[in-house]
């Protein structure tokens, strides 16, 4: 079948889905007596009309009939090969939900989502940020294709991950605090201590690192936590890839000269079986480039 006669079955079934050459080539952006011309040359062609006119439009002849059943299904067939194939294939359109840490939200994935949306700009991203566990359960789920989340948090044999960078913590505190001109025995010297609720990574790196300290708060966020340690409630322990303008915004400094280090691996996680659509291929090729550029 030629490219031509091709594009003339496709542009009759959609004035046989509409009963209308007018409706028809509203849809399709051609002019009226371009897609009469088209029509009059398929019916030519066929040797038969394939529409009589009605009192509510157009209906279909016996030959219209034939044409519209056989090739229907085929075009619909292929169209949905096709659309499958970009899916797979070519990172082009559609929706790609990711969830992450709240922590990574402010300084590593606002540059992926960025540079991803900049290269594929016809593919809807969205994020959530969640705790931990949260983020490994939306994906395990399926509610998010793509999470970004520490290794540690990852026993799942459902998900697969990718490793992004290893994070160093560090000491966030208020910019007059003395701590920050000396180096800090976390095992000796209990540190009041801003902390996250059970369940999320970060308190469980602190309730399993064997080093003493103290509650002074809970949080569920980082904004909460900077706040309270702004007020000179106490410290927290954040990575230390945490940009200044955001401490400067609340008069804080971090210090990583303490003992022992704390440190863990990020990771993006995706569900085992999904299949490797093309836009979360790239997106994780872009995460990938950007975690080398971490320093």
């Amino acid at each position: 079948m030629s490219a031509e006669l091709d594009n003339k079955i496709r542009n009759f079934l959609c004035i046989s889905l509409h009963g209308s050459i007018s409706k028809a080539s509203e849809q399709l952006d051609i002019s009226q007596p371009s897609l009469s011309r088209q029509l009059a040359s398929l019916e030519a062609y066929i040797g038969q009309p394939l529409f009589k006119r009605t009192g509510r439009g157009l209906s279909l002849t016996d030959a219209g009939t034939q044409l519209a059943s056989a090739a229907a299904p085929a075009f619909m067939s292929i169209d949905s090969a096709v659309s499958q194939l970009r899916d797979v294939y070519g990172a082009t359109q559609g929706n790609l939900r990711l969830a992450t840490v709240h922590t990574l939200t402010y300084y590593f994935l606002g540059e992926v989502v960025s540079r991803f949306v900049h290269d594929y700009e016809d593919v809807n991203v969205s994020f959530m940020a969640r705790s931990s566990t949260e983020v490994v359960k939306v994906v395990e789920s399926g509610t998010a294709q793509v999470g970004f989340v520490y290794d540690s948090e990852v026993a799942s044999a459902d998900l697969t991950s990718t490793h992004l960078f290893n994070e160093k913590m560090a000491i966030v505190t208020r910019q007059d605090d003395p701590l920050l001109r000396r180096s800090i025995d976390l095992a000796a010297y209990p540190l009041r201590l801003v902390v996250f609720s059970a369940g999320y990574a970060l308190r469980r790196m602190l309730d399993v690192s064997g080093f003493p300290y103290i509650v002074a708060a809970e949080v569920e966020t980082v904004d909460a936590m900077l706040e309270l340690v702004s007020s000179g409630m106490g410290a927290c322990i954040l990575p230390a890839l945490i940009p200044d303008r955001v401490l400067n915004q609340y008069g804080l400094a971090r210090s990583v000269d303490y003992t022992p280090t704390l440190s863990r691996k990020v990771v993006a996680i995706q569900r085992t079986d999904a299949v490797p659509r093309a836009m979360t291929r790239a997106l994780l090729d872009i995460a990938v480039e950007t975690a080398g550029g971490l320093g």
